[in-house]
């Protein structure tokens, strides 16, 4: 089942980036902020577009 992106699967990837990162979009330094509207920008985008079965040939482990 692919994911639907809806503004409320946006906004909790944003709550779920890193806490610095999330801090950091708020200094002043444009240097700190800009790497940090790039750390949750990636954040965002693998948690949507990243592959859901590359192995599906793969057998499962017991726990």
């Amino acid at each position: 089942m692919a994911c639907v992106i809806t503004a409320q699967r946006i906004a909790d990837l944003i709550e779920q980036a890193p806490g610095w990162a999330l801090v950091a979009l708020t200094v002043p330094q444009e240097r700190l902020r800009a790497a940090a509207r790039r750390e949750v920008a990636e954040h965002g985008y693998s948690a949507l577009y990243q592959p859901l079965n590359v192995e599906t040939g793969q057998l499962t482990l017991p726990l």
